[in-house]
């Protein structure tokens, strides 16, 4: 009885989303990952660099395309799909790998001819540098003259 109520109802998602998009922005050039066919991702900052670190597990290192243009990265990985002779027969198949691409504005201070990417137990971890002119400076006195 209870899924047969919770089939009849129905929910406008075109509005919600509209909302989410205007109200849920992340600050660094996209929205809030809401979507389950694109990858999750942290985003850290220190002093001298900002890290990215995007969750896609179960893939090689080869299967990703990363592009940086014009101060905006790209990650993207698409899936060709094999057409493969199984004859087994699932009860439940729930596994399965989807494309996706994400792209971040990059700061004007990111220095992009020194980012790092590895990819290390399903994790795709960036570092980006900070250019030298965006780094903290030591605090220093001034003599009065």
């Amino acid at each position: 009885l209870k899924l047969l109520v919770m089939s009849l109802v129905k929910r406008n998602t075109v509005f919600p989303s509209l909302l989410n998009e205007i109200l849920n922005t992340d600050w660094y050039g996209g929205l809030e990952n809401n979507s389950p066919n694109t990858a999750p991702v942290n985003i850290k900052e220190n002093e001298k660099d900002y890290t990215i670190e995007l969750l896609a597990p179960g893939r090689e290192k080869e299967d990703f395309n990363i592009e940086v243009d014009k101060n905006i990265l790209s990650v993207s990985v698409v899936d060709e799909k094999v057409n493969t002779d199984v004859k087994e027969k699932f009860s439940l198949k729930e596994f399965s790998v989807k494309s996706f691409k994400r792209t971040f504005s990059l700061p004007d201070t990111i220095n992009e001819d020194s980012i790092n990417v590895t990819y290390n137990n399903g994790i795709l971890k960036f570092t980006l540098p900070k250019k030298e002119e965006a780094l903290p400076k030591p605090k220093r006195l001034i003599d009065i003259a």
